[in-house]
């Protein structure tokens, strides 16, 4: 049996080219299986908004963690890496687990792991279950108000969780969640770094594109859905819309800009983080010279050039 793969990882700016580069590397690196690192790819129904592979591109080589949980469903960042370790573990057996995706804080919790925080305890735990929702969402507000200000305050599993880490520890809960396990991994991975007008003009196009795919329709078929996944860019602007409140053109430049703003984001943290190559790509560099690039330095002691 051979040894397990190491996995690569490519990660880049919405409407980078991720996608396009990954099947390339597919092809080049077989065998390969994709394994998703994106915050909203992983819900069912989210497909265009998202800007997810399509079946036709899933089809080409096997994918996993895509469309994988309801929109009701809740999922953070410690969740998300227990399901994405799990798949690269069993994929590394068999074939190279490719992970792809663009959300920061969701591959570094693949990547250096979260420092593990206290396990439960059945008194506190009993306590806590005798208040009312409305106590505990008071009662974490004040001992971390930064954490509740990005937590679902509807869950109250997970305000429970989060007020009981504080009250175990003496900690913020979302300070704890925000240490690693590991601080510099000696891992493989590549950032797709592109000139700004020019990511910002496929942004631009990608938006468009999305309605001309039928996002409205997507939208609409949504019925209630989690706090995280309700946090999709373009969501609020879409509902807002079909709702009549504004016009379309309004709702396809608001999302344009929203998506240029968290594109900016992403280019903040991917430049803290030094375990990411980055992969200056030219305007007119098609995915399957990127793919080279990659390939031609996946097995070398250096990264790409």
């Amino acid at each position: 049996m051979n040894p397990p793969r190491p996995p690569l990882y490519l990660a880049g700016q919405t409407g980078s080219g991720k996608t396009a580069v990954a099947l390339e590397l597919a092809h080049r690196l077989a065998p390969v299986e994709i394994i998703n690192a994106d915050a909203f790819q992983v819900y069912r129904g989210l497909d265009i908004l998202s800007a997810a592979p399509s079946e036709a591109e899933r089809a080409l080589v096997p994918h996993h963690l895509f469309a994988v949980l309801s929109p009701t469903d809740d999922c953070d960042a410690a969740g998300f890496a227990r399901l994405a370790r799990e798949k690269i573990d069993e994929v590394a057996i068999r074939a190279l687990p490719l992970v792809v995706g663009g959300s920061g804080l969701y591959l570094k919790a693949i990547t250096h792991g979260l420092a593990p925080t206290p396990k439960g305890d059945p008194v506190l735990r009993e306590e806590l279950a005798g208040l009312s929702h409305e106590v505990l969402v008071e009662r974490y507000r004040t001992l971390d108000p930064e954490g509740a200000a990005r937590t679902n305050l509807r869950n109250r599993r997970y305000v429970t969780r989060n007020l009981e880490i504080c009250l175990l520890t003496g900690e913020p809960a979302s300070r704890l969640k925000s240490e690693w396990a590991e601080n510099t991994p000696v891992i493989r991975a590549v950032y797709l770094d592109r000139e700004r007008e020019e990511l910002y003009s496929r942004i631009n196009r990608r938006t468009l594109t999305m309605f001309e795919n039928g996002v409205l329709d997507e939208v609409a078929a949504l019925g209630d859905i989690s706090g995280t996944a309700e946090k999709a860019i373009g969501l609020r602007e879409i509902r807002r819309h079909l709702a009549g409140e504004i016009d379309l053109e309004t709702c396809i430049e608001s999302i344009r800009r929203m998506t240029r703003r968290y594109a900016k984001r992403q280019a903040s943290w991917f430049r803290r983080e030094t375990a990411f190559h980055r992969l200056r790509i030219e305007p007119d560099e098609t995915p399957a010279v990127t793919a080279a690039r990659i390939a031609g330095h996946y097995a070398a002691s250096s990264p790409p050039a």
